[in-house]
Order: structure tokens, then C-alpha cells, then sequence
């Protein structure tokens, strides 16, 4: 009895073990459309040292938020309707192990489709996952973007 219980043990702390060696890489964003000012605006949740590998700089750094905005603007792409649109970065904030950054497309009248290119953190990690959610007048969509495969489209 005190044998099966040891290896019972023992594969478990291998077994536990094995998900601490294995890093996960994803990062979330949640996408709402606000119709008072047809504005999209997006919430990321990125992991902090993930992004602070990426762009070479620590959080606790004073040029930190700057180039969270240029990585951003350079990894991620909004077409409505088949058109660009332009990104405003309206700040970042660090927590613990997340960093939680927000940005706007103004302008935004009715949305047939919507694109998006996400490739945040696609060529550091390549087993990145990310994950966009947007809400647009009561309907939910999921969007999901790995290395290779960098954009995807909703219609709504």
C-alpha cells in the first residue's frame, strides 16, 4: 500500500511538475464598440515579461509606456469594412504580472466587416496564441491569431 501511494506521489509531482516547465504565451483583447462616439476600443492584456522581452526594455523603465505604443502600433491592424483605420493609444498601466494596454479607432460608423492583424508577440514567441473578443450592438465574435496566421476577419 505504501509503494502504490509513493509512485502515486511521485507521478503526480512529475505531472505537476510538467505544467510549470511549460510557459504559456497568449494575450487577450476586448474589443467594444461605443455608438454614442463610433469609437472601437480596445483593452490588451499582455503578460509583463513577455512584452518586456519583445520590446528589450523593463517595466519599471521611464521610456516603458512609449514603447509598449510603438510595438502596439507596429503589431496591430484594424480595417472596417475593408478600410484602414487609424489607432490611438490612449495608455498602459503595469500590474503585477500583467500589463493592460488601451487604444481607440475613432470614426467608426457601421460595420459591416472587421479585420484585424494581430502579430503581438507572433515573432518573439512562436507558440503565441492571442485572442480577440468584440462587441458590436449586442453580438459577440472571437477572433484567434497564432504565427502564421495573423489576421483574421468577423462580419457582422
Amino acid at each position: 500500500m505504501k509503494l502504490k501511494i509513493y509512485i502515486l506521489s511521485l507521478f503526480s509531482l512529475l505531472l505537476l511538475s510538467s505544467f510549470t516547465l511549460a510557459d504559456f504565451f497568449s494575450s487577450m483583447t476586448k474589443v467594444d464598440y461605443v455608438e454614442g462616439n463610433k469609437t472601437l476600443k480596445f483593452t490588451t492584456k499582455l503578460n509583463t515579461e513577455h512584452i518586456s522581452n519583445a520590446i528589450k526594455i523593463r517595466p519599471e523603465t521611464a521610456g516603458f509606456e512609449a514603447e509598449v505604443k510603438r510595438y502596439v502600433n507596429k503589431n496591430f491592424d484594424v480595417f472596417v469594412n475593408g478600410g484602414a483605420k487609424n489607432l490611438t493609444f490612449t495608455g498602459s498601466q503595469v500590474n503585477g504580472e500583467s500589463v493592460w494596454v488601451y487604444f481607440e479607432a475613432p470614426g467608426v460608423g457601421d460595420i459591416n466587416t472587421l479585420r484585424i492583424r494581430n502579430a503581438i508577440l507572433l515573432e518573439t514567441y512562436p507558440r503565441q496564441f492571442n485572442v480577440v473578443n468584440v462587441a458590436y450592438r449586442g453580438q459577440q465574435k472571437t477572433m484567434n491569431f497564432t504565427r502564421g496566421r495573423e489576421t483574421s476577419q468577423v462580419e457582422f
